[in-house]
């Protein structure tokens, strides 16, 4: 009879008061800090968008010491000129590139010269803790095409902040706050005075230790989402779509990361037919091997790459 006696009403409030006990609040003094705002869909386009070539390239990195070290790349393939056909024209282009870093806990400098006449430089300082300095430009010989932007970023405790001024008249602001430790939301403005456009965006992302979920939108029509899975320590899949409610263009694409004990294969598909994958193999200290292949069945286009990397 003793099995047949009902429960008590006090036992499922004791399982529900553990449960709620098990559940941690949310500090919100305590939050993290979150990622800068143009890094939001950092993860996917990692996995989604590796540096894609096509023919042959050797890059050589020589450190001079600590801090200081030269750089030397070759690149040898074709190059994809505009046409009023379908079809893809290209023609054999041949380049180098000599580059000089200096790399400090505070200042890192990066400079780039081309034998085509383009100049790049990038700069990083941190001016305080908090607040940091990049700066990145471009010089060509071509009238109207050299451009130049500097960034202040700062980072508090739950948020971070940014500041964009670059020639044209052009200038930003984004903000990006922690809501929650997983939660993060933010905006963005911009006006480009030169074209006499202004817009507005906004952005969320949500975080966890399998997953990051990312969404995008801004007044200029684009729209953006991503997605990516930690399948385990060593596989990611990723996904995402963008989408331009103005002109109705659509695009979204799935892809796969496998980081292996000597390599690192990526690849993906997307809706445009076209198929990609890049491999980075380090077959020796300082020395990794590159492979590089597209598939654009729409449009016949097929690109094959192979490089070197030699040096860290």
């Amino acid at each position: 009879m003793a099995a047949l006696v009902p429960p008590s009403p006090a036992a499922p409030a004791a399982a529900a008061s553990s449960s709620d006990a098990e559940q941690p609040k949310v500090d919100y003094l305590n939050l993290p800090c979150p990622i800068p705002y143009e890094e939001i869909h950092r993860e996917a386009l990692m996995s989604l968008k590796p540096e894609l070539f096509e023919g042959l390239r050797f890059d050589f990195t020589k450190g001079l010491n600590q801090k200081f070290s030269l750089s030397h790349s070759v690149m040898m393939g074709p190059t994809e000129i505009p046409a009023q056909s379908a079809e893809t024209i290209k023609i054999p282009t041949a380049n180098y590139e000599f580059g000089a870093n200096f790399i400090d806990p505070k200042l890192m400098l990066f400079g780039r010269v081309m034998t085509d006449g383009r100049l790049n430089a990038r700069l990083k300082c941190d001016l305080t803790d908090n607040l940091t300095l990049k700066g990145n430009a471009q010089l060509t010989n071509e009238p109207h095409m050299s451009h130049g932007m500097f960034n202040f970023d700062y980072k508090g405790s739950d948020y971070r902040t940014q500041f964009q001024v670059g020639n044209g008249a052009l200038l930003g602001a984004s903000y990006i706050q922690s809501v929650t430790r997983n939660l993060s939301l933010g905006g963005e403005v911009f006006w480009a005075g030169q074209h006499r456009k202004s817009g507005i965006g906004y952005a969320a992302r949500y975080n966890t230790d399998k997953m990051v979920a990312s969404g995008q939108v801004a007044s200029t029509g684009m729209v953006a989402l991503s997605y990516v899975q930690k399948v385990s320590d060593k596989v990611s899949l990723a996904t995402d779509l963008m989408y331009n409610y103005m002109s109705g263009d659509v695009t979204s694409s799935v892809g796969y990361d496998y980081i292996l004990r000597q390599c690192r294969l990526r690849g993906k598909i997307d809706s445009n037919g076209s198929v990609s994958a890049f491999l980075e193999e380090r077959l020796n200290m300082g020395l990794n091997f590159l492979l590089s292949a597209e598939i654009d069945h729409r449009k016949k286009d097929y690109k094959f790459g192979f490089g070197l990397t030699v040096g860290e």
